[in-house]
């Protein structure tokens, strides 16, 4: 969710100006209408976070159902979602009831004060409001209300959330504003959602709150249990962070709504950190797919080039919250690179969080499977061996409700008279100067064709991305490099502009301080990270072996991956099938070992986003390299 900008060197596209009209994106958005929006609400019916609500007022109901305080936010994510897809003539069934059940069940929680939350406030619950800002997740929650709220009264005109977010966050103000307590949360969010309150009220004593929770971090304004400061990036003030730290999916929500703070209060300061955390976490500490968060101990970001395959976190939810920060960076700096990993999260970490029938999840993404391993989120254990339809901790699902819902929020942007068209999709773009329709086949295709539907007399702009894994990229005929190619003249009707990007296979290979992936290759296509699974492959996945001209002969065609799936391109090649490795686990190495293929064999890639939608087998994304 996006709204326009106050300050700053963007200006979002006001919602409903651009609309999503075919292609992939049209599709996972139809999957999440049709699939994914009725599966969450049942799950949450069946969970009990409504009765969770109703006890409240009815402690006949039975207990809270649950382990967690935040549990209401999985009812603000879906909200949030429904709001964009509730007045279409396609919404899904139920989701009108299910959107004003759930806000007459708020209306009636909510505290007198204002204060709402269904675990502390639980007639059962012997801990107070407040009494544990480090785990209670309260303004946590407040967050995901606000989002909910103004998505709410942007897309149905309905105000009704956006009082009830409003007298929470008046609290707020009152307890932890300029003259209140002096305290943070355990789990940002709210600082983002209080600038999106902002830019909907006017009130700027919610950007002041906001930039309080940012400049307050770091200061010993918060108790920390079970574990350290950097957990909660609580280690240092947020301008002298020395790294992304701690649990990804706090360290991307804190800096995404620093970079709103930063956007709405042109602090350079900020805006400098923000740039130096960002350009060292895409240097060290961000997977090939786009995933943050190398640890399952405690789902944090880990020590620089500590970048495990096998067990690899990225978390699904700290790619949502990565694609917000790399959103807001664009805004504030105008630098295509942003949108380069915005699309990279996109297409590989986000993707894959949702199976290909929209109705299940995976909650942790590693870019390898072995054949004997689980799938498992959190401290949960056992499980399916592949996604899951929910969780006992189900963040994720209706975070990808709502993201799935709002992805044309984040496809241009306006400033002037120039259009920033940043990732691409069949669609119709409208600004109050110029309207253009997008018509491309992306991401399986880079042949891209802008044509103007309307314009004014004078000069326009349109500044299309190109991506920095391009080479060769062309517009009308003419080379361009990465980054924005500006096309400016005088546009009448049925003027178009062709964009070419042309889609090479391409092996990536691994700094050499990555230990996890050292002396080993991985295949690309466009903004698309491609896995081989153990069903594609006649010889066991671990003994294969690439080489760049391997890669780089690749052939590439559409296929039905998943049944009922519409088809997606896979890259045919040929693999080195290497020598069967010494029983040893440890041999003694007498001279420099050479990873030499004794066979070929035919190897099929798919797209990352789609593995772990048939049989659990084994998968790869990074194979050995051949010498």
């Amino acid at each position: 969710m996006s709204g326009a900008v106050r300050a700053g060197r963007g200006v979002v596209l006001p919602v409903g100006e651009v609309e999503l009209t075919g292609g992939l994106l049209a599709d996972w958005q139809r999957r999440n209408r049709e699939a994914t929006v009725p599966h969450a609400i049942a799950e949450l019916r069946k969970a009990g976070n409504l009765e969770n609500l109703r006890r409240l007022a009815d402690p006949s109901v039975g207990a809270y159902r649950g382990r967690y305080p935040f549990l209401d936010t999985d009812l603000y994510k879906t909200l949030e979602g429904l709001a964009y897809e509730i007045g279409q003539d396609d919404a899904p069934a139920g989701a009108r009831e299910f959107f004003d059940e759930v806000v007459e069940l708020l209306e009636q929680a909510q505290a007198e004060d204002g204060y709402l939350n269904s675990y502390f406030q639980d007639p059962d619950q012997p801990n107070q409001p407040w009494s544990d800002l480090g785990w209670g997740h309260e303004l946590y929650n407040l967050g995901h209300l606000i989002q909910a709220a103004v998505a709410a009264n942007r897309r149905l005109g309905d105000r009704r959330l956006l009082t009830i977010a409003t007298r929470f966050a008046d609290l707020v103000v009152r307890k932890f504003g300029k003259d209140g307590e002096e305290v943070v949360d355990g789990h940002p969010e709210v600082e983002m959602a209080l600038v999106e309150l902002y830019r909907e009220t006017g009130t700027a004593d919610y950007l002041t709150q906001a930039q309080l929770f940012v400049d307050r971090r770091g200061q010993g304004k918060l108790k920390h249990t079970i574990f350290p400061a950097e957990y909660f990036q609580d280690n240092a003030p947020f301008r002298e962070l020395p790294s992304v730290t701690g649990h990804a999916v706090r360290m991307a929500y804190l800096a995404a709504g620093a970079a709103d703070v930063s956007l709405e209060t042109d602090d350079p300061t900020l805006l400098a950190a923000l740039e130096r955390l960002w350009d060292d976490m895409v240097a060290t500490k961000l997977y090939l797919t786009g995933g943050l968060g190398s640890r399952h101990s405690d789902e944090a970001i880990g020590d620089r080039y500590e970048l495990p395959s096998e067990r690899a976190y990225t978390e699904t939810c700290a790619a949502i919250a990565t694609m917000q920060w790399a959103w807001r960076m664009f805004l504030a700096t105008g630098k295509a690179s942003y949108l380069d990993v915005y699309e990279t999260v996109l297409y590989n970490a986000y993707a894959v969080g949702l199976s290909a029938d929209g109705t299940a999840f995976f909650y942790d993404n590693p870019l390898q499977r072995r054949p004997d391993h689980e799938q498992r989120s959190g401290a949960e254990s056992g499980g399916e061996p592949l996604r899951r339809s929910w969780f006992g901790c189900p963040c994720c699902p209706p975070n990808i409700v709502r993201w799935m819902s709002e992805l044309q929020d984040h496809v241009a942007a306006q400033q002037g008279d120039t259009l920033y068209v940043g990732v691409y999709a069949d669609a119709r773009i409208t600004t109050e100067t110029l309207a253009v329709t997008v018509r491309t086949n992306y991401p399986w295709d880079g042949e891209i064709t802008i044509t103007v539907d309307s314009a004014p007399e004078d000069e326009q702009a349109i500044a299309l991305r190109i991506p920095g894994w391009c080479t060769g990229a062309e517009i009308d005929g003419a080379v361009v490099n990465d980054g924005w190619a500006v096309v400016r003249r005088r546009f009448i009707a049925g003027d178009s502009v062709r964009l070419t990007l042309p889609m090479a296979p391409r092996a990536h290979g691994s700094h050499p301080y990555l230990d996890a992936t050292r002396g080993a290759l991985a295949v690309a296509r466009g903004p698309l990270v491609y896995c081989v699974e153990q069903q594609d492959v006649l010889t066991p996945v671990d003994d294969l072996l690439l080489t760049p001209a391997a890669v780089a002969g690749a052939t590439a065609y559409q296929r039905s991956v998943v049944d009922g799936v519409p088809e997606a391109l896979v890259l045919e090649l040929t693999a080195g099938v290497a020598s069967a490795p010494s029983p040893e686990l440890y041999p003694v190495i007498t001279d420099q070992e050479a990873q030499t293929a004794i066979s070929e064999v035919p190897a099929t890639f798919v797209p990352y986003f789609l593995w772990g939608n048939r049989q659990a087998l084994a998968m790869r994304v990074w194979l050995r390299a051949a010498n």
